[in-house]
């Protein structure tokens, strides 16, 4: 039998989990363990990647458009109120639905941040992936973006640090010129990223009548898409309710037909004809709000042909997240 080497004990760099990288399962860990990656750190890593929060947004001011902002709404931005003073020289933090060159963020010249929502993210959990970029860009160096990486598994989520109370109202933009202060001036990457971006935006307007809808344009039709925060068995059994009884438009020429599933909520979607605005579509969105409201509350079996509808909506679902 060979005879086994002497191991010696050498002093390694302490390494936080955040700053080893990926490697190849049966590579050594870079941590300098000894094990490979899929036996040390890598068994973390995969955890975390699979472990999916089913509701990264709950909790916060606003979680219905947090859905729609990450998942529907091409080029919007939102101020954010820190629960902690805005560290010096950052003037303030802007979330916005994407960035040039699909950056996490960008720590502006002025020192101001611009927080991306619609990036892929390492692991399932969100909201912990964009608070740990919100701290490395509130610490960046002005003119800088903000490169992914995998956040801590024990790192505080956004609701660890965001103001409970403030408010979070977006603002919907026609394109993205809100990412460069100059946009005749800017770089000729940002300036490519930027008319790209500009090209595939859909038409979009947030409703003011009711909370989260949105309406948008698109060649062949328009429709409205909207989030709402009531528990989904619920939410489908009143939407039968009112499909079943020929109530679940939103007038002439609209109509029901169907819902997304994302981040946890349930998002119906309606069609509506080409010529029907979002000015058009208010008032009877704030009806279709009451009717929905009174369905709710029913707590009657549904009858076969309320189940009926139910299964006609259930079967047309699409989950985005």
């Amino acid at each position: 039998m060979a005879k086994k080497r002497p191991q010696t004990k050498a002093e390694r760099p302490q390494l936080s989990d955040a700053d080893i990288p990926v490697v190849g399962a049966r590579e050594p860990c870079p941590c300098g363990s000894g094990r490979r990656y899929k036996a040390c750190h890598g068994r973390a890593a995969a955890h975390a990647t699979t472990e999916l929060v089913h509701r990264p947004f709950e909790g916060l001011p606003g979680e219905c458009d947090w859905v729609a902002l990450r998942e529907l709404v091409p080029a919007a931005t939102v101020e954010l109120t820190l629960a902690e003073a805005l560290p010096e020289g950052v003037p303030s933090v802007t979330l916005a639905t994407v960035l040039p060159m699909a950056w996490p963020a960008l720590r502006r010249d002025d020192g101001s941040i611009l927080l991306g929502l619609q990036n892929d993210t390492p692991s399932g959990d969100i909201s912990r992936d964009l608070a740990d970029t919100l701290r490395r860009a509130l610490a960046a160096a002005p003119g800088t973006p903000v490169e992914g990486r995998r956040a801590p598994a024990d790192g505080p989520r956004l609701q660890d640090l965001l103001a409970p109370e403030g408010a979070f109202e977006p603002v919907v933009h026609d394109g993205f010129e809100f990412w460069v202060p100059d946009a005749e001036n800017t770089t000729p990457e940002v300036a490519a990223s930027l008319e790209r971006a500009n090209a595939a935006a859909i038409p979009t307007v947030k409703l003011s009548g009711v909370d989260a809808a949105y309406w948008c344009e698109t060649p062949d039709k328009n429709h409205l898409r909207w989030v709402m925060p009531h528990p989904e068995e619920q939410l489908l059994d009143a939407l039968a309710r009112l499909h079943a009884a020929g109530r679940s438009s939103l007038g002439e020429g609209t109509r029901l037909v169907g819902s997304f599933r994302a981040h946890g909520l349930t998002v119906p979607v309606w069609d509506l004809p080409s010529g029907v605005s979002a000015d058009d579509v208010e008032k009877p969105a704030a009806e279709f709000a009451e009717r929905l409201a009174a369905a709710l509350s029913a707590t009657e079996p549904l009858t076969s042909e309320e189940r009926r509808a139910r299964g006609g909506l259930t079967s047309r679902q699409v989950t985005l997240s």
